[in-house]
């Protein structure tokens, strides 16, 4: 694509000059598709990997846990510091790009992804599981967000879209079955295969775009000037704010003088980052997509969006387990419902995406996305896996719909020279959005279950025929066992029983807030202003 199409971003490539001769572009003039596809497919495969990382640990803790000798409260650390390092560099990577290209940027890091997650796998302790797996996180944030900015700059209009799919279809897809796949690999082999799995997958990446994936050149000029303070800035209030949220609802939030101090911390320095790369002559981190309203928007609903993603991948595994008593082979039998549906509903999504306004495609995405959720509100104890299949094939599809739409709007009106700078702010907003939606959902499911519990005891009291009756009704089965304190066996069954009951009506509420986050973000679709189409192109000019 030429300079003139970039700094003109309603200018169609059909229209531009003949690409320049590259690396993907034959002596005829004629662009090379099959590289380019060869180049971006590396890329995609090496985002899927850093993707899976976050949830493929999910249901192999304990035997990780065992295995390095951690304690319950510190192998929380193995996904909550991957997660932190992944926070922290995916904005930094388009100031990487910009200065470096992305070609060098992405094979530096799929190699440092190897190294890292080898180093993981040979863990013998925490303390160097964490240290490794930061690492690990940092090298893998790297690879996140360069994937949507390359579908967006090298790929002419009329192939954009399934781009586009593409790539939503592995941010949706990849952390649902993360967990699956984590569970069957330890049962298969052991934990370290997880991180030993990482291996081939970047070998495949380091080659494929190494070779292929010359898409853009760096501008060394911008290694002087670079804003470290407002790189401290950033690093300091992005981590304390990760921080906050991961562990705020288990230490409870304020009561907790850590959690207090990092939220005024995350506070301040976020302040002063905002002023510093709003008055900096070449900021780390460009905020100026923010004057775009579509972006601004899509930016919200993308929050919305990693809230679902990671909120619906977070609350079925954990009813399943702890209500049904599910194994993680069964977990992960259950949640492969939703990647199907994802993964079947891709091509028609991207035919759908294309044709219609994006607006009525990001509505009706977040809509059906409500309306799955919201099913969940009246679950009950007996729930299984077919009273969730319509759940989550009905979420999987709204999701993977509104998810699309809301990145295709949220670069539809800039110009493509702010294409890597937004590609970092969304991706960077999902994975808070998903943070912020798991920390909600955890003071949800523990706040509720108390409510409910102490309603549900109030009403089966002692003191009640009700409860006099059932608990009688309980002794005599007891004592028909043969047990040797009836009544106390009669009184803890009754407490379990009601706490049980608690705990799904808890989850219920959990599915409430979900399918409302999703439900508002379909109303901020409205607000939305229709895109600049482009006319189709003829051929070469793409890239």
């Amino acid at each position: 694509m030429t300079d003139a199409a970039l700094d003109d971003p309603q200018k169609s490539p059909a229209s531009a000059p003949p690409a320049p001769a590259g690396a993907h572009v034959t002596a005829s003039g004629e662009v090379d598709w099959v590289k380019i596809f060869l180049g971006f497919g590396g890329m995609v495969v090496g985002q899927f990997m850093a993707t899976l990382d976050i949830q493929i640990v999910a249901s192999s803790l304990s035997q990780i846990q065992a295995g390095i000798g951690a304690s319950a409260d510190e192998i929380s650390w193995v996904q909550t510091i991957y997660l932190l390092a992944e926070v922290v560099i995916i904005p930094l990577t388009a100031y990487l790009t910009k200065m470096w290209g992305t070609r060098p940027v992405y094979v530096f890091a799929a190699a440092g992804f190897i190294v890292t997650s080898i180093l993981t796998g040979l863990s013998t302790s925490i303390e160097m599981m964490i240290v490794t797996r930061a690492l690990q996180g940092l090298t893998a944030g790297a690879m996140i967000p360069a994937v949507f900015a390359t579908a967006m700059t090298v790929f002419p209009p009329e192939k954009r879209v399934m781009a586009n799919v593409t790539v939503g279809l592995i941010v949706t897809l990849a952390p649902t079955i993360g967990p699956t796949l984590g569970g069957h690999l330890t049962e298969a082999l052991n934990w370290r295969w997880l991180f030993f799995i990482n291996i081939p997958a970047g070998l495949l990446v380091m080659f494929l775009v190494g070779r292929y994936g010359d898409f853009d050149k760096g501008d060394p000029s911008l290694a002087k000037g670079i804003d470290w303070f407002g790189l401290f800035t950033m690093t300091v209030f992005l981590l304390s704010m990760q921080y906050v949220i991961e562990e705020g609802s288990g230490e409870g939030w304020f009561d907790d003088d850590l959690i207090l101090w990092l939220t005024v911390t995350a506070v301040i320095t976020g302040v002063v980052f905002i002023w510093r790369q709003l008055t900096y002559r070449q900021p780390i981190v460009s905020l100026k997509p923010f004057q775009d309203r579509n972006f601004t928007l899509g930016f919200l609903m993308n929050a919305v969006s990693g809230m679902s993603l990671f909120g619906g991948t977070f609350i079925l595994p954990l009813f399943l387990g702890q209500i049904r008593q599910y194994s993680a082979a069964e977990v992960g039998t259950t949640m492969l419902v939703s990647g199907l549906a994802m993964f079947l509903s891709a091509p028609v999504v991207g035919r759908v995406v294309r044709l219609m306004d994006p607006r009525i495609s990001l509505v009706a995405g977040f809509a059906l996305a409500a309306y799955g959720v919201g099913l969940g509100v009246r679950v009950t104890a007996e729930w299984g896996f077919w009273e969730f299949a319509a759940l989550q094939a009905i979420r999987g599809f709204g999701v993977m719909v509104a998810m699309i739409a809301a990145q295709a709007l949220s670069v539809s009106t800039l110009p493509v020279s702010m294409m890597k700078d937004a590609s970092g702010l969304v991706n960077l907003v999902r994975n808070v959005g998903g943070a912020i939606g798991l920390a909600i959902l955890t003071t949800i499911l523990t706040d509720q279950t108390a409510v409910h519990l102490s309603e549900l005891s109030a009403g089966m009291s002692i003191a009640s025929l009700q409860g006099q009756e059932m608990l009688a009704g309980m002794t005599s089965m007891m004592e028909a066992q043969g047990l040797a304190n009836p009544e106390g066996a009669a009184r803890k069954f009754l407490g379990m029983a009601l706490y049980r009951d608690a705990a799904v009506l808890g989850f219920g509420d959990g599915f409430y807030f979900l399918a409302l986050g999703c439900a508002v973000a379909a109303l901020l679709g409205f607000l939305a202003t229709p895109g600049k189409s482009d006319p189709p192109s003829g051929g070469g000019g793409g890239h």
